[in-house]
Formats: C-alpha cells, sequence, structure tokens
C-alpha cells in the first residue's frame, strides 16, 4: 500500500506544477490591463499607471514573474485579490461552504436517483424502463447546464412559482453564518421559515448541477450490473434458488459497486466545472460564481490561486478513490 501511495504521488505532485503553469498562462492570455479595469470608469494617470504595475510586478518579465509566484506559493502564499485586497485563500475558503454545500445535495440527488434506476434498467434489460433510463441520461449528460438551468427557472420560477430565481435564502432572513452552509447555519438560527426558504433556494440549482452525474452514475450502474450478472457465481448463487433480491444485493451489486464508487469520485471535478455555469445562473455566491467575476476582471491572484485551491482538492478526491479501489480490489495496487 505504501509503494501504491508513493506512486500515485509522484503523479500529483508534477501535476500540480502543471496546473499552477496553466493557471499563470491561462490569465494572462486574456485581453485586458487589469490595473486599467481595476480603475474602472474613473481612469487614471500615466504616471499612477506605472506606479501600480511595479507595484502588482506587472512590469517585469513573465519568467520572473511566474519564479516569484511559484516562490510565495511554495511558502503558502497565493497572494491577494487585486480587487477587494483580501488574501485569496481567505476569500477562497469564506465562499468554499456554499459550493460544497450545492455539490454535496447534486452527488446525492444523483446517487440516491441513478444507482436505483441503473440497477432496475440492469435487471430489466430491453424493457420500455431500461430504454427510457439509458435515453433519460443520454438527454441529460447532453444538456448544456445553461440551458437546461433557464429552462428550470422559467419553468418552476416565473410559471409556477414554486421555487426562488437566485440566492441562497430570502432577504427577509438575517443572521451570522457559523458554518458557511446555508441549511445548517438556518437550522442553528432558530428564526421560524428560515430552514425552508435556504431549502427552496437549494433545490434548482442541486438538480441543475447534478444532472450530469445522475446520467454517467445510471449508465456506469447499469453497465457493471449487467457484466456482473453474467458471472458464474451469480449463476450459480440463482442456481441455489437464492432470492433476487438477494442475489442482487448480496452478490451482484457489491462487485458492481467497485467501478461505481470510482465514478462517483471521479464526478467531483465536474461538480466544480458544472458549478461555474450553475452558480453564474442562480446567483449562487460561491467558487464558481467568485471565479468567474475574478476572470472578468482580470484578478490574477483570485484565478490563479483559485484555480490551485480546485485542482488540489479534485486531486486529493481523486487521490482517496484510487486508495480506496486499492482497499475493495488488492489487485489493483499490484497491477499499476
Amino acid at each position: 500500500m505504501i509503494t501504491f501511495l508513493l506512486r500515485k504521488l509522484g503523479v500529483l505532485i508534477p501535476t500540480f506544477f502543471g496546473v499552477t503553469l496553466v493557471a499563470f498562462i491561462f490569465i494572462r492570455l486574456l485581453p485586458g490591463d487589469p490595473v486599467l479595469l481595476m480603475a474602472g470608469e474613473r481612469g487614471m494617470s500615466e504616471e499612477r499607471h506605472t506606479a501600480l504595475m511595479k507595484e502588482y510586478g506587472f512590469d517585469r518579465p513573465v519568467w520572473e514573474q511566474y519564479l516569484s509566484y511559484i516562490g510565495d506559493l511554495a511558502q503558502g502564499d497565493l497572494g491577494k485579490s487585486i480587487i477587494t485586497k483580501k488574501p485569496v485563500t481567505k476569500e477562497f475558503f469564506t465562499l468554499f461552504p456554499a459550493t460544497i454545500e450545492l455539490s454535496l445535495c447534486a452527488i446525492i440527488i444523483a446517487v440516491f436517483i441513478g444507482l436505483p434506476a441503473g440497477m432496475i434498467a440492469a435487471t430489466r434489460r430491453g424493457s420500455v424502463f431500461d430504454h427510457t433510463v439509458m435515453a433519460g441520461a443520454l438527454t441529460g449528460y447532453s444538456m448544456p447546464i445553461f440551458w437546461w438551468g433557464l429552462l428550470l427557472i422559467i419553468f418552476f420560477s416565473g410559471i409556477l412559482g414554486w421555487t426562488p430565481v437566485s440566492g441562497r435564502i430570502s432577504l427577509l432572513y438575517y443572521f451570522e453564518p457559523v458554518t458557511g452552509f446555508m441549511l445548517i447555519d438556518s437550522l442553528m438560527s432558530g428564526q421560524e421559515g428560515a430552514f425552508s426558504s435556504a431549502l427552496s433556494h437549494l433545490i434548482l440549482p442541486a438538480i441543475v448541477l447534478g444532472t450530469i452525474p445522475l446520467a454517467v452514475i445510471a449508465r456506469q450502474t447499469r453497465s457493471a450490473m449487467l457484466e456482473v450478472l453474467g458471472e458464474d457465481y451469480v449463476r450459480t448463487a440463482k442456481a441455489k434458488g437464492l432470492g433476487p433480491g438477494r442475489v442482487i444485493g448480496l452478490h451482484a451489486l457489491r462487485n458492481a459497486m467497485i467501478p461505481v464508487i470510482t465514478v462517483i469520485g471521479l464526478q467531483v471535478g465536474v461538480l466544480f466545472a458544472g458549478a461555474i455555469l450553475t452558480e453564474t445562473i442562480f446567483s449562487w455566491p460561491g467558487i464558481g460564481k467568485w471565479m468567474v467575476d475574478s476572470i472578468s476582471r482580470r484578478d490574477y491572484p483570485s484565478v490563479q490561486g483559485g484555480l490551485l485551491l480546485i485542482a488540489a482538492v479534485v486531486m486529493m478526491v481523486n487521490l482517496v478513490v484510487d486508495l480506496l479501489y486499492g482497499l475493495i480490489n488488492p489487485q489493483i495496487r499490484h497491477t499499476e
């Protein structure tokens, strides 16, 4: 296991430094002067512009800026936002709970619907339900998030008036955040109706964000179950007279879950990518919306730091999934 872990870390470390290079170059390829954008419509004198360029180090060669950035990064310093003057790390972890709350609800919806749907589709292969699930999964995977989100807003918020359009909670409620998770904080506040307001604001964005993972999980579960149901030990269990529930739940599902768990872990990156559009559409104050705003303002430190921290979270989750996969199936540790 130690060798397996070291091998995985040996891949993650150069990957992380590759992400630093991509993040550093990406923001600088975008047109626009960050100092002029910071000034806004007021503008600034040439002398002030030159002074700010020197203050932020933008007047130095790009390679020199990158080496300075790596040096600061090695000390745990991701810099300060050009716009807010706040440390990037503080801003990130202040908004991160909102994205985590949204992502957790999305993956819960995806798992609790996708797993049973895939299992039933596999056990009823070729049926109307099977074709319906696969058609729905293909549709859900293919739909653009921004189109799907706007469609749900128009129908459920505009026509039916069942859900709010944007935000995390109604403006009628105010309380100091304790955990950063609105569902928990609204319960702890003791204000009547606060929790239901927070929940109603969460439903639509969670459904939109969870649609693609739901489709992937349903298809993977069906595929894994079909493969396992054709194995000899499953046919032997049926021949011994075991009921369908025990055959599927005790024998088939346990082995089919190995690739499904891997797929669920890999959906973390999909959730973060989808959160950028979802949070923008629903004005959800999380990391995704913060990144979009930072890019539009050419806030170099915020974009670079945000990309690095998101990449670090995704890589850590994937490492945990790899380790769990190695524990569940020890053969993986010896073949990789």
